[in-house]
């Protein structure tokens, strides 16, 4: 069983409120370093035997024509995982 991890981020452009709001509350919790946050969502798909090239130019045609919106997020990564949660 393979697993194929997609990475979907709104375009720079866009307004990233949910970032933001974690960009406010980050220094009050005392984490200082960091000067930016964006919001983004992964996909794990899983497919039986291995991920080839194939199965990942099909995960992004998918990623491409329906887990993201072309209008105001890009596909970042299309990637294939032996342990999804990494």
């Amino acid at each position: 069983m393979g697993h194929v991890v997609i990475d979907v981020m709104l375009k720079p452009e866009i307004l990233d409120p949910q970032g933001q709001a974690v960009n406010g509350a980050l220094p009050r919790l005392g984490f200082e370093q960091f000067t930016d946050v964006r919001q983004g969502k992964r996909f794990v798909l899983t497919v039986d035997g291995e991920v080839t090239d194939e199965v990942l130019a099909a995960a992004r045609e998918a990623a491409e024509k329906l887990l993201s919106n072309p209008v105001i997020e890009d596909v970042v990564s299309v990637r294939s995982a032996e342990d999804p949660d990494q």
